[in-house]
């Protein structure tokens, strides 16, 4: 009987650490999630938080063990070795990204639902974390990207306010640039750009090159947009009767007068192949991302008018206009409870769709 109670006295300030840990990991788990329910940017600071409860909680275990202070020494110095040497390996990478992390972030450059390029790698944006950024590109894969890169090198962010995008095209020196000019600006009208323009690039040996420039407004239809300008360029000058070829084959061929230009067409599924917008199947988690984050940023006003109601409610004095403020306030709490239970509704089916 003695040794039992003397193996619980030993054992017992280590159940009582671990059991008190635990608890407070338990504690700290649900209060960090009832914080963090809306706000998807919170996940990192609710890991972080529970990371260093756990590892404070296990060293305090091993410290409450009935060890002597020599085997106690031995078994932290290891273990500080141990995270010293994981820190030393992985710290510049691991803290130059956080870093780099921050910066984005305070530069608020972008965010999820938005096209940027960096490396030739061109997308949307679906996921802003503290050390990667994920962009789902035009084949519909998902590229994750360490902020590094993103802080260092060159980042194009394709302005919601709309985009020029433009054509380039080589033809003959034997037909008028006016004339050129003139069809390329019908077919960027044509392919519903706003404000188009031409510019010539280059005078060549054989023929001058065009490139044709217009302002896209709805830059979510920025990849069909592209193709359909493509389209309307060659409709356009087929239908002024200027002549598409290489102009080495124009000057190499001995065919008279013969001009080379496609019998027009009609098909019966013209308004289907105009309206063919593929950016909903290849960017389709960045438009939910994209949607979470609108959200987000309404959830955001809804607190602030909570805030404000709140100022109110204290300085009225009037007992049926505070009852009438009280009524109000509340139904906006429940539009923002309505809105957290949306978010973490599409933040659940996002996570699993990945």
């Amino acid at each position: 009987m003695e040794i039992i109670i003397q193996i619980l006295s030993n054992w017992f300030p280590t159940v009582l650490t671990g059991l008190l840990f635990y608890g407070m990991y338990i504690l700290a788990k649900k209060l960090l999630e009832r914080q963090a329910k809306g706000k998807t940017d919170k996940a990192l600071i609710k890991s972080i938080i529970l990371f260093t409860i756990g590892f404070i909680g296990i060293i305090s275990v091993i410290l409450a063990l009935p060890m002597n202070p020599d085997q106690k020494g031995q078994i932290t110095s290891l273990i500080g070795i141990v995270l010293s040497a994981v820190l030393g390996l992985s710290s510049t990478t691991f803290i130059g990204n956080a870093l780099a992390g921050i910066a984005l972030k305070m530069r608020n450059s972008f965010k999820p639902g938005d096209f940027i390029e960096v490396d030739d790698v061109f997308g949307r944006v679906t996921e802003q974390g503290l050390f990667h950024t994920e962009i789902q590109t035009i084949n519909r894969d998902l590229t994750t990207l360490p902020n590094m890169t993103l802080a260092s090198n060159s980042l194009k962010v394709t302005r919601q306010s709309g985009t020029i995008i433009s054509v380039e095209c080589s033809l003959g020196y034997d037909v008028n640039r006016l004339k050129i000019e003139e069809a390329l600006l019908k077919a960027a009208t044509n392919a519903g750009l706003v404000e188009p323009f031409v510019h010539i690039i280059s005078l060549g040996d054989f023929s001058i090159v065009y490139r044709v420039h217009g302002l896209l407004q709805d830059v979510k239809s920025i990849v069909s947009a592209r193709s359909r300008l493509t389209g309307h360029v060659i409709d356009s000058l087929h239908q002024a009767g200027i002549e598409i070829v290489s102009p080495n084959f124009m000057n190499q061929r001995q065919v008279g007068n013969a001009v080379f230009i496609p019998k027009k067409y009609r098909t019966k599924n013209k308004a289907v192949l105009e309206e063919n917008t593929p950016e909903n199947l290849i960017f389709d988690k960045a438009e939910e991302a994209e949607g979470i984050e609108k959200r987000k940023e309404f959830l955001a006003e809804i607190e602030e008018k909570i805030k404000k109601k709140n100022e109110e409610l204290k300085a009225v004095e009037d007992e049926e206009e505070k009852k009438k403020l009280e009524a109000n306030l509340e139904k906006t709490k429940e539009l923002k409870e309505k809105i957290v239970d949306k978010i973490d509704a599409k933040v659940d089916e996002l996570n699993k769709n990945s």
